[in-house]
């Protein structure tokens, strides 16, 4: 390296430019060769420095998202479910409902891709570098609950209520006692025509008095969800059954 070169790196340093520092020398070959002009190198190098912090941007996203798993749109067979409007979907993805605070509720029996989908909308979401939070119901309720019991609530809800997305996976599984039920409601309640939020949910809305068993709350509740929502039915047939069942067939 030359003296000059070995000297550009204290100040990319300074200046955080982490891919300028790594790229520099390579692009000033390459604009040697090719006979760039100076501002076309200077484009260069701006350009490798913007592509490296939008994906360590998308990176940091998707950490503190704490997903499940990485399962993506286009890792979805919707072939294998057809009753499943992919063009619905795809056009989540691009973002419209975030921008609109829409819900988006996933509604079906366990097994017909209703986390797959949740989970590939929250990863499309972190790549447009939106602040994106996957829960499941029963971990947020623990979590506002324990919040209280430590008269920590106020801040806890206000955390919450700084992500653009929040993804509650399982919502109908278990009944909520009902102070859970109405802390679980404060943080819905909060995002209404503020902020997005998607639910999945194995149980249609006549059932959801089985989870909110107050009549009143419950009301309350699937009006602040529904109101300009997004639907999707995902049905009753397991897709993971469906799948298990072909592996079976080709042992």
């Amino acid at each position: 390296m030359s003296r000059e070169a070995a000297s550009l790196a204290p100040h990319c340093q300074t200046l955080r430019l982490g891919a300028i520092a790594t790229q520099f020398l390579s692009l000033a070959e390459e604009a040697s060769q090719q006979n760039y002009s100076h501002l076309h190198y200077l484009e260069a190098l701006l350009q490798a420095e913007v592509e490296d912090r939008q994906r360590r941007s998308i990176e940091l996203r998707l950490r503190d998202a704490h997903l499940p798993r990485m399962k993506t749109l286009e890792e979805f067979d919707f072939a294998q479910s057809p009753h499943i409007p992919a063009s619905r979907i795809r056009a989540l993805a691009e973002g419209g409902y975030l921008q609109r605070s829409e819900p988006v509720l996933l509604v079906g029996e366990p097994g017909t891709g209703k986390t797959h989908l949740a989970t590939a909308l929250a990863i499309a979401a972190c790549r447009q570098r939106r602040r994106v939070r996957f829960t499941t119901a029963a971990a947020l309720v623990n979590q506002l609950v324990e919040a209280q019991r430590e008269q920590g609530l106020s801040r806890m809800l206000a955390r919450w209520s700084r992500v653009e997305l929040i993804v509650i996976d399982e919502l109908g599984y278990v009944p909520l006692a009902e102070v859970a039920a109405e802390l679980l409601f404060q943080v819905i309640a909060e995002r209404a025509e503020k902020a997005a939020i998607i639910v999945t949910t194995n149980l249609p809305f006549s059932e959801w008095p089985q989870v909110f068993t107050n009549a009143r709350l419950c009301k309350a509740v699937l009006d602040r969800l529904t109101d300009q929502a997004h639907i999707i039915e995902t049905g009753s047939e397991s897709y993971r059954f469906r799948r298990t069942l072909r592996k079976k067939r080709k042992e």
